[in-house]
């Protein structure tokens, strides 16, 4: 009978711990992820591989969810590429999405590090796969 007291307590402090907790209408967030335990907002440069030439990348995070990226062909041209919009979380607030056209808009995000991802928002594996990680700078 005490354990049953005792299971009946304890599920009903959970219970209400849990609706004390979502009363404000915001969900409970108890893991750490990207989002909301890396300081994500900055500057992010690296050279990741190209059909013809090496491209050096910069992505520059705002905290307002803005962006700007800008690509050179390092052996092609002087020409910068650049493109500015905003970058939405995956619901795992790990991966973000700009709304960029025709370049890769994946990213995954890590501790001063930005993982490019493929174009299906995958990991790219094989042997130049570490060469798609952009540094915070």
């Amino acid at each position: 009978m005490k354990k049953t007291i005792l299971l009946i307590t304890a599920v009903a402090v959970s219970l209400w711990g849990i609706a004390a907790c979502t009363s404000t209408g915001k969900a409970i967030d108890a893991a750490h992820n990207s989002r909301n335990s890396v300081d994500w907002p900055g500057v992010y440069r690296g050279v990741i591989p190209g059909a013809d030439s090496a491209i050096n990348v910069e992505i520059t995070l705002g905290e307002d969810g803005t962006y700007t990226l800008s690509y050179q062909y390092i052996d092609k041209s002087d020409e910068v590429f650049t493109s500015s919009g905003t970058f939405t979380w995956d619901d795992a607030g790990s991966v973000i999405t700009l709304d960029v056209k025709d370049m890769p808009p994946y990213y995954q995000v890590g501790e001063n590090r930005l993982i490019q991802l493929d174009m299906a928002g995958k990991k790219i594996s094989g042997d130049l796969a570490d060469m798609y990680i952009l540094k915070k700078v």
